[in-house]
């Protein structure tokens, strides 16, 4: 990838995700004000545009389903996705070679979360449960993990929404059971949740303050000693300055954000407030964190892991004063200066990005605007 290229989604663009699937990796998801569009990037610059799902309200988290499959990778190609409204709401967005594109709600009214939902992911592991269950983190606290295809339809009396399609076909099967949520309370509002392809158990999960929970989802609550899903926590991993940070009233501003390092599930990188934060957890040392240092002394944002070089990681700025800005940084040499990526002047602001993985090169995926710039690092462009 020797060139910038420039998808216009033609609204905002809140959330970016690339598929990590070994047969999905050119694969690249957009959530806008009013909908999700998923792109095909090729090796060159030009895209294809495969799928466009209108979901009605702002995107505000993204997850790639491991059923998805690329064009490039088979005929029989899959586009499954969930993603998650700014009205709390959750989707189940799919299109295939031989069906055009659906949407199924789920998620809504009592059963589901009462605050913004940050972030979500599929379960992790090889099995068949990795394309069962997704996670969803909120602002009220909660960790939920949906079962999609639960035995039985629990909604009683309320009807589960009908699949919508592009195509009214009236010999479609009926209404699918409606998922059911397993719910874990926490103490703070979350932000993230990720999980990890070497297990099925544990999710990632972070909160406002900086903290980090290894949640063990499968835990039964009545083998614990107060029957609780709280104590389903593996291991809590915090960092006492940016904990202290988010007391105070400067930082309010500030949020975490916590990502498994997908080649080795030892290794957990955090950034929060000015700091990030580097875990082994093979070397837990009472949960205090193996590396520390500064991206932004102003805040940086979103942390990814790059997925064809694990060494590398990125930070993006909080601030617009900085304009459109990446802190590419080396896991070998942490406390040498990143690699500065200017995308674009203040008053531009990254709203979100992702790696991908369609060539050995890391590439990035920005959102920008209306725009995702997506280009390889080392283009001087």
């Amino acid at each position: 990838m020797n060139d910038v290229l420039r998808l216009n989604h033609g609204s905002d663009v809140y959330v970016v995700r690339s598929c990590h699937n070994e047969d999905g990796t050119d694969l690249l998801a957009l959530g806008g004000e009013h909908s999700v569009e998923v792109y095909q990037i090729s090796t060159a610059t030009t895209s294809r545009r495969l799928a466009t799902f209108h979901v009605g309200n702002r995107i505000t988290a993204l997850a790639w389903s491991p059923r998805s499959v690329s064009p490039s990778r088979s005929d029989e190609w899959v586009v499954e996705i969930a993603a998650a409204g700014i009205d709390f709401g959750l989707h189940l967005l799919s299109k295939s070679s031989s069906s055009a594109e659906s949407t199924f709600q789920f998620g809504g009214g009592l059963s589901g979360h009462h605050g913004k939902v940050n972030d979500m992911c599929f379960c992790g592991g090889r099995g068949e449960d990795n394309k069962r269950y997704v996670a969803t983190v909120s602002d009220d606290k909660m960790l939920m993990v949906w079962d999609l295809h639960p035995p039985l339809d629990i909604s009683f009396a309320i009807p589960s929404p009908e699949v919508s399609s592009a195509n009214d076909d009236s010999s479609s099967p009926g209404p699918r059971p409606q998922p059911t949520a397993y719910a874990i309370a926490f103490s703070h509002p979350l932000t993230t949740v990720d999980s990890h392809p070497h297990s099925s158990k544990e999710f990632l999960v972070s909160d406002c303050r900086g903290s980090v929970y290894l949640t063990d989802w499968r835990t039964d609550p009545h083998q614990t000693e107060q029957g609780t899903w709280r104590h389903s926590t593996v291991v809590e991993l915090t960092e006492s300055r940016a904990i202290s940070n988010s007391l105070l009233a400067t930082s309010s501003q500030w949020s975490s954000f916590a990502a498994w390092r997908r080649d080795n599930a030892d290794i957990v990188g955090v950034s929060c407030g000015p700091r990030f934060a580097i875990w082994d957890l093979s070397k837990l040392r009472g949960g205090k964190p193996l590396h520390v240092g500064t991206s932004f002394a102003d805040g940086g944002y979103t942390f990814r892991w790059c997925s064809t070089n694990p060494d590398y990681f990125a930070i993006s700025a909080h601030s617009n004063a900085r304009g459109a800005v990446i802190n590419v940084h080396n896991i070998g040499y942490v406390h040498a200066q990143p690699s500065v990526i200017n995308i674009a002047p203040a008053p531009h602001r990254i709203r979100d990005f992702d790696f991908m993985a369609v060539c050995t090169q890391p590439v990035l995926a920005v959102a920008l605007g209306h725009q995702v710039v997506v280009f390889a690092l080392g283009d001087d462009r």
